[in-house]
């Protein structure tokens, strides 16, 4: 199939409409079988769940052309399996995990044309998402529900080459012990929106939020685990019941392992340990890792070695070890790279 003319070297991360997307709709205690449709607007009552109750979750993820020219999408067995997670947290409906990775890998496919050439630093980023959409006035779930997929070309997270963020430690909190932070609910985000906004009218990049009960554990950010590279080249991570389980993190775990030969532990982090780390990043589907260069207390500042200039080394290696197992250039583990074409 022929490309789209698209400038896919300038391509920002944001919203392109593209010509197919996937619409299933929950009805009577069943789903239907769902079609492709060329109509992207989506029609509910003003009284609708979502709109009222915020009964909403959904998924991220990446379609890439890889070195040989094959279409593949990466891991979409554990992006259905969590939202699943989040289906059974907020009381909706699971749309079978099988019929999730069927969906994805029909839209993707509807909408070949705009899947970036390898090279072009350019994706499909695909969101499957879910809400309540018939009439709720009181508190409770809603009885219908609609699951959809779309896809739209993006450029890379950070424009120019990634440089070393500078973050701050959060006074707010993003979410409680027991609560829905381990899910992948649109509440969390909308939430988090203030937080981010006000970090960035104070000059910071992104936040690092503590855990709620004692404010001495490092959680996440906003939208994105924490990733830290001890002195002697270990990979740590938080470990606690209110972070996302985010499936690059999972992934770097394992290729810090296994490709790399580093040893890894995933615990609680408590936050005085931070200024004794060699590196730090942020990972997630839109940037893999983001590079931390600088994060600030309420004045104090901890500048981690690695610097503001550039990735750390072993950031990067984990970086061109996970992108390299993305486009094809190295050989992946058995099941993460789903092909589509």
């Amino acid at each position: 199939m022929e490309k789209k003319h698209i400038d896919w070297a300038n391509l920002g991360f944001g919203y392109i409409p593209t010509e197919k997307r996937f619409v299933a709709n929950y009805k009577n205690g069943a789903w239907e079988d769902g079609q492709l449709t060329s109509d992207a607007t989506v029609t509910i009552t003003e009284c609708a769940g979502v709109l009222q109750y915020a009964q909403t979750c959904f998924e991220g993820m990446k379609a890439y052309t890889t070195q040989d020219g094959r279409i593949v999408t990466f891991r979409p067995d554990l992006n259905a399996a969590r939202m699943e997670a989040s289906c059974k947290r907020l009381e909706m409906p699971v749309f079978p995990q099988e019929r999730f990775v069927d969906a994805v890998v029909r839209t993707v496919e509807a909408n070949e044309a705009y899947v970036p050439p390898y090279g072009s630093g350019a994706t499909l980023y695909i969101r499957p998402y879910m809400f309540g959409s018939d009439a709720v006035i009181g508190v409770k779930p809603a009885n219908e529900y609609q699951f959809r997929v779309f896809v739209t070309p993006v450029g890379p997270y950070f424009k120019g080459g990634v440089k070393p963020l500078t973050i701050r430690v959060c006074d707010f909190d993003r979410a409680a012990p027991h609560g829905t932070g381990h899910i992948k609910a649109g509440l969390n985000y909308a939430m988090s929106l203030y937080a981010i906004m006000d970090a960035h009218r104070q000059g910071f990049d992104e936040n690092m939020y503590l855990d709620a009960a004692t404010r001495t554990y490092v959680e996440e950010t906003g939208g994105a685990n924490f990733l830290f590279i001890t002195k002697d080249n270990k990979v740590v991570t938080p470990k606690s019941d209110s972070i996302l389980p985010s499936i690059t993190r999972r992934s770097l775990l394992t290729v810090a392992r296994d490709y790399l030969g580093l040893p890894v532990e995933e615990r609680p982090v408590a936050f005085s340990e931070v200024a004794d780390f060699a590196e730090c990043g942020l990972c997630g589907t839109a940037a893999v890792i983001s590079p931390v260069g600088k994060i600030v207390d309420h004045g104090k500042e901890i500048c981690l070695p690695s610097g503001m200039n550039e990735m750390g080394p072993v950031t990067k290696k984990l970086y061109d070890t996970l992108t390299g197992i993305q486009m094809g250039r190295i050989e992946a583990p058995e099941g993460w790279l789903r092909v589509i074409r």
